[in-house]
């Protein structure tokens, strides 16, 4: 009997040891899975799944060469390319240079048609094998993986969007945000940022248009939209402007200016005031004369020389009046001055007056800007007929 529950507790710790073990190797393999389609793995399971491709292939066209011709060894190369590294890859190309004179010493000089291993076929397998190399060389200096690039971009692109979101107002208040990047891209210079500061009775809106346009300046941007966001509400409204210029400056970037124009409004009485940095000047709609005024504060563009003064002008929206903050490129072109770009906005934007703003930024960019080459934005904040108090 002792002995028997001896065996028994023995199989029984075998039996919990080879269940752990199990555990182990399993956790192993879904760890090695997730890392390497996150990219923070090595290559090694898309190089040895590569590698298979290339024998077989070239059995499948020595059996069968018109069906599979000698030029399907491009196909491999080409996710190598992809998603191999340098070294890999250079093994990769090995295989398949390999590969290529077993089928031409099989196939024979004399075969007719596609099947021939021809030196056309050797001279497209280098080709896309060379370019493949370029590729992979340059991800490898960027430190990208192929696997990971897309989706940094996405979270690039993602984060400026949040970045740029503007917070809830209270009820009396409507604002949007409009923002279409040069040539249709992703990416674009413009940006705004914004926070509800002083106990969430007050806006702070920034809105920001870095040298260059699209692509060119994204990554300064974005730069710029964390620091921007992480100033805002950190500093008094008058201090904001000359914290950023100096923030610039110490970039030391070659294209290293931008303009910014900074809303700071009460949202109980309506108040405002409104400082830039070599901005375009704001615009409001007056409701009781329906007339649009300019608001035109003095700064110089930030980032071009230390201790820059940057002086605010006020304002207030009453029930029914409109402040629309832009960027140059909805207004000003080539072949446009900046006087008449904002002669044109105007004229677009009456036609909402009577039915309101809601949803009008795209809008009016579409009908004043659709086809200029550069980053455009456009933010309307309303204060409606009825505007209620905020407290």
């Amino acid at each position: 009997m002792a002995a028997g529950r001896e065996r028994r507790a023995k199989a029984d710790t075998f039996t919990a040891r080879c269940r752990m073990q199990w555990h182990r190797v399993r956790v192993a393999l879904r760890r090695s899975a997730v890392d390497y389609f996150r990219g923070d793995g090595s290559d090694w399971v898309a190089f040895v799944g590569l590698l298979l491709t290339v024998p077989l292939l070239a059995a499948v066209t020595m059996a069968n060469s018109v069906w599979c011709s000698p030029a399907t060894l491009v196909l491999p190369i080409v996710a190598g390319g992809l998603l191999l590294r340098p070294a890999s890859l250079l093994g990769l190309y090995a295989t398949a240079a390999t590969a290529l004179i077993v089928e031409s010493v099989r196939l024979g000089p004399y075969t007719e048609g596609p099947s021939r291993v021809t030196p056309g076929v050797v001279l497209v397998v280098a080709a896309c094998g060379f370019f493949g190399l370029l590729t992979a060389q340059f991800r490898s200096r960027v430190g990208v993986p192929w696997r990971r690039g897309g989706t940094m971009l996405f979270d690039l692109r993602e984060r400026i969007r949040v970045q740029s979101a503007l917070p809830k107002l209270p009820p009396g208040w409507h604002h949007e945000m409009a923002l279409r990047p040069a040539g249709g891209q992703s990416f674009s210079g413009d940006f705004v940022v914004a926070a509800r500061t002083h106990g969430e009775r007050t806006l702070e809106v920034v809105l920001t248009d870095v040298s260059g346009k699209g692509m060119d300046a994204a990554s300064r941007a974005l730069l710029l939209s964390g620091a921007f966001g992480g100033l805002l509400g950190s500093l008094p409204p008058h201090a904001f402007l000359t914290a950023a210029n100096g923030y610039l400056l110490r970039q030391d970037w070659e294209e290293g200016f931008a303009t910014s124009i900074h809303l700071v409004l009460d949202l109980d009485s309506g108040d405002y005031e409104l400082y830039s940095a070599g901005h375009p000047p704001g615009l409001q709609l007056s409701s009781g004369s329906g007339r649009w005024e300019e608001k035109s504060a003095d700064g110089p563009l930030l980032g071009v020389y230390d201790g820059a003064q940057f002086d605010s002008v006020k304002g207030s929206l009453r029930p029914g009046d409109v402040l629309m903050l832009f960027t140059d490129g909805l207004v000003e072109t080539a072949e446009r001055d900046i006087v008449e770009g904002i002669d044109r906005l105007t004229g677009e934007a009456d036609r909402y007056v009577a039915g309101g703003f809601h949803g009008a930024a795209w809008h009016l960019i579409e009908a004043v800007a659709k086809d200029v080459n550069d980053d455009r934005a456009l933010l309307l904040i309303c204060r409606e007929a009825s505007a209620p108090s905020a407290r």
